[in-house]
């Protein structure tokens, strides 16, 4: 459970510090200040989580705290306390969003309780939260093998413990969001959000209001307001994905956050802090991109504080039967099987002889699809996609890798057969259509059909 903070706002000096004493000594992190002004600087360090606030200050209303919280969506739960009870206050009070209403003199007793059931909601919703995440990203972890990977581990691990920026860098699919994850539940923030952006997937007209976020009505359409990335990732990790597909003019806010960790959304609102864990990751070279004049070269200096490669899956071969293995066994798992899949003998030759130019991805996503595929539990070359398979034979002839006494060449090019001959059925014998569903030539089409009718 994570101990609240707590800020006490009233303008009484006695008051205020016999408040401050007794939600101490229960163990919560306890600040006070005696006006609006004061209370709004405090807010906006972005460290409180509760505030125990007097409605009337000497500077004006404290229930102007909560209006400026909703409009700025911070995440602060609000107790007011006034001496000049009415039910029309109240309700005001609590339709702006405060979470109770407490009449002094204040007991004590009383103000424990309710910050107790305050600290047990917030606990609560952080309970909810990290399961959610643990449920949708449920699948367990490989243990990497290969030396090269390994190294990439213990990297990790060594970083993790730091707040040093990271930045990943490697190949599409080489696994940069599993180890930004591994990041940030080896590190101090992991109680937090891991909040995951690619900015590739971002149109460059949206893309500073989905970063800051936005107050109410801060442009047409913005019917209410928005906390964006670096405060939704606030005391957890944001990952930036494709950091290289920045825009110029977001290069220049990113260093500025990266430097002064405050944010301000936009339309307005006060300054925010925001505790959040950066690590980046890109499968551009990010020094050419400086020397084409792409990429901001401070925000590259900024982000080389700490670069970890990631290789390649080809160049980590022992690892590929590992995880082809891995794989196998999750999904039999997630389909509730009793038995695990196998390779037969061509299948597993196929998968460990391919190149695997999309990496960890597109090797969980070919043992996914071959699972689906399979009848029983044993998957063969039937199973496998025919690209991968006409990619990979001439490397196993050329070693002389096909003992079986049936050809493997043979059995994919009858596939192939199946295929088209499925095709042409589908538009009515037409093959003209048939081989511009299949995406080939039609001479292609005649060329395929005749080889596989060769005995």
């Amino acid at each position: 459970m994570t101990l609240q903070r707590v800020l006490v706002v009233d303008d009484e000096v006695a008051t205020r510090e016999i408040l401050t004493e007794v939600i101490g000594t229960a163990g919560y992190t306890v600040d006070s200040a005696g006006t609006l002004s004061a209370a709004r600087a405090k807010i906006a360090g972005g460290e409180i989580d509760i505030v125990l606030c007097d409605i009337r200050l000497p500077d004006g209303n404290g229930m102007d705290l909560v209006r400026e919280s909703r409009t700025n969506c911070m995440d602060i739960h609000f107790m007011m306390v006034t001496a000049f009870a009415s039910i029309e206050t109240a309700v005001e009070a609590l339709r702006m969003g405060a979470f109770d209403y407490i009449i002094k003199p204040v007991r004590h007793p009383e103000i424990l309780h309710r910050l107790g059931q305050i600290a047990d909601l917030r606990n609560l919703k952080a309970e909810n939260r990290n399961l959610r995440q643990a449920v949708s990203e449920s699948k367990p972890r490989y243990t990497y093998t290969s030396p090269e990977l390994r190294e990439v581990e213990r990297l990790i691990a060594r970083v993790a413990a730091t707040d040093s920026t990271v930045t990943i860098v490697g190949e599409s699919g080489a696994g940069k969001g599993v180890f930004a994850r591994t990041i940030h539940e080896l590190s101090a923030h992991r109680s937090g959000p891991f909040v995951a952006v690619n900015c590739a997937a971002i149109p460059g007209e949206v893309i500073e209001r989905d970063f800051f976020g936005y107050t109410k009505d801060a442009f047409p359409g913005a019917e209410s307001a928005r906390s964006g990335f670096f405060l939704e990732a606030n005391k957890g990790t944001l990952f930036i994905d494709e950091i290289g597909e920045l825009p110029p003019h977001m290069q220049t806010r990113l260093l500025e956050v990266l430097e002064e960790r405050e944010v301000k959304p936009l339309g307005g609102g006060s300054m925010r802090r925001t505790d959040a864990r950066m690590v980046v990751a890109t499968t551009r070279d990010l020094a050419h991109l400086v020397r084409s004049g792409r990429f901001r070269e401070d925000l590259h200096f900024r982000l080389s504080e700490f670069r970890i490669q990631i290789p390649p899956l080809r160049s980590a071969a022992d690892d590929i039967r590992g995880l082809i293995v891995f794989n196998l066994h999750h999904n039999a798992t997630i389909r509730g099987a009793t038995q695990s899949f196998e390779l037969d003998a061509d299948a597993e030759r196929i998968l460990l002889a391919y190149n695997w130019p999309g990496n960890v991805r597109e090797l969980e996503n070919v043992i996914k699809r071959a699972c689906v595929l399979a009848e029983g539990n044993t998957i063969s070359i039937d199973e496998i996609s025919a690209d991968i398979v006409n990619a990979t034979l001439p490397t196993l002839d050329s070693n002389n890798a096909m003992t079986r006494s049936h050809s493997l060449r043979d059995r994919v090019r009858q596939f192939e057969a199946e295929q088209i001959q499925r095709a042409i059925d589908d538009a009515d014998g037409d093959r003209k259509l048939a081989a511009q569903r299949l995406g080939i030539s039609l001479s292609s089409l005649y060329g395929k059909l005749s080889i596989a009718q060769k005995p």
